[in-house]
């Protein structure tokens, strides 16, 4: 049996009763609401690609900036395609002996979806397909933490079976009917699931693959800022047709979440700049784009629940917290989260959770709070979800990684680690010089960061 009634984003993370679509109801066809969702999942593609790609790309040294353009690309293409072979089924489909905690298998391939079957008010393909760039998007996130180090072949297994045992799960629990999903929750767009899923996973990642070579006694600065600033842009960009395309509904409500997604970035990169402005005497084009995806992350849970205000304070206030997270906490404790993930989505996330809460109170200019509740009573339920995310992140993907690393290894060896993963792992480079080498490489490389001979006789074989 296939699901009988697929839950929509909307329904999901709504609080207040005019904007939960009624199950009840027979759902009838919007050719404005299928337009306007369909454009949001297409920028949200862009979103991830080049998007993502190019923002993670950038921040890598340049003998490894094809890898994680590479990583990035065939982990979504995989994602997709797990998706709609069983991801979509074990999320949404509510009869299920566990549905507590995962779905049923009635819809495997999408099984019974046709032309005609509608989610609210539009098609159901347009919502699998929706949904899907939700799935395909949080896993490759992780990647900037083990970025420049990891086997490909190990990326791509790890990324299959963290998103097989802990992003269905945990998309099931929280939108799909399991148990999270009765818990009123405010997290509108994927704050717990997205968000704080990959950043805790992040974090695991860093701790256990363990810190690129020659990590604090090299320089590894990002090798091409224009590159990486265009990929924030367009992460901008794509963030508000993430949120506001979780409404599946073209009006008042979903402008205002595009609105508040919008506000909490600007915020954000507002309060990464002014604080690095204080502490360092000058902003950094770096620190903007890292405050303002930090932004856009805390905003993601409460864009539905804050005014324009709050949303701006949102970002504004999480800001310097994920700073403090990224410049203090990670230099003293050593762990190589290559991009920062952790202390960007992971602390953002936890932040913004806590102050969807606080901003969503309508003396703040917020949309209040779920029937019968207040700040304090609300404020339990957040931190239980959100200690429950937690947890679950960093016992999936310590086995995910564990699994990889008993098959095949996570690693590259030391040497091919220093030649950089474009030629070790794929046969290329991202950019060559008249003379065929790669483009940075210096007539005396260093011993620690070096392309090695053997990289340069491998590019010499290719063909022009």
């Amino acid at each position: 049996m296939r699901l009988k009634t697929p839950i929509s984003l909307a329904g999901v993370f709504a609080v207040l009763p005019a904007i939960a679509f009624a199950q009840e109801e027979a759902p009838t066809l919007s050719a404005g609401d299928t337009a306007f969702v369909a454009t949001c999942a297409l920028i949200v593609m862009l979103m991830m690609l080049p998007g993502l790609g190019l923002f993670y790309a950038g921040m890598a040294r340049s003998k490894n900036v094809l890898s994680l353009l590479t990583q990035i690309f065939a982990g979504i293409s995989m994602i997709c395609v797990l998706w709609i072979a069983v991801g979509y089924t074990l999320t949404f489909d509510t009869d299920a002996p566990f549905n507590a905690i995962i779905g049923g298998l009635s819809v495997v391939f999408l099984a019974g979806v046709t032309q005609d079957s509608l989610v609210a008010t539009i098609p159901e393909y347009l919502y699998v397909l929706f949904m899907m760039l939700f799935a395909a998007i949080t896993a490759p996130i992780i990647v900037g933490a083990f970025a420049e180090r990891m086997k490909f072949a190990a990326v791509m297994m790890f990324l299959a079976i963290w998103f097989l045992i802990n992003y269905v799960p945990m998309a099931h629990m929280a939108w799909g009917g399991g148990w999270v999903f009765n818990m009123g929750v405010m997290d509108f767009a994927g704050g717990n699931v997205v968000h704080l899923n990959a950043g805790i996973a992040a974090l695991v990642c860093a701790l256990v693959v363990g810190p690129r070579r020659g990590y604090r006694t090299t320089m590894m600065a990002p090798h091409n800022m224009t590159m990486t600033y265009t990929g924030g842009a367009m992460l901008w960009v794509g963030w508000l047709a993430f949120c506001g395309g979780c409404v599946l509904a073209a009006n008042g409500f979903s402008s205002l979440i595009m609105l508040n997604t919008m506000l909490g970035g600007a915020g954000g990169a507002i309060g990464w700049m002014v604080t690095e402005a204080v502490h360092r005497k000058r902003a950094s084009t770096f620190g903007l784009l890292s405050g303002t995806i930090a932004g856009l992350v805390a905003i993601t849970p409460a864009c539905g629940f804050v005014g324009p205000a709050g949303a701006i304070a949102v970002g504004f206030l999480t800001a310097p917290v994920c700073l403090f997270a990224v410049e203090v906490v990670k230099q003293r404790v050593g762990y190589d989260d290559s991009f920062d993930v952790f202390g960007v989505h992971g602390v953002g996330a936890i932040v913004g959770g806590i102050l969807t809460v606080i901003f969503a109170a309508p003396s703040l200019g917020g949309l209040g709070f779920p029937e019968g509740r207040t700040m304090i009573s609300q404020m339990g339920p957040q931190l239980l979800v959100m200690a429950f995310s937690i947890l679950v992140s960093v016992v999936t993907t310590f086995v995910a990684l564990k699994v990889v690393g008993a098959l095949i290894g996570l690693r590259v060896d030391e040497e091919e680690e220093y030649e950089g993963l474009d030629t070790v792992s794929h046969g290329e480079v991202g950019y060559r010089l008249n003379d065929g080498m790669l483009a940075g490489a210096t007539v005396h490389p260093s011993a620690d960061d070096q392309v090695t001979s053997l990289a340069a006789a491998r590019i010499s074989k290719k063909p022009a």
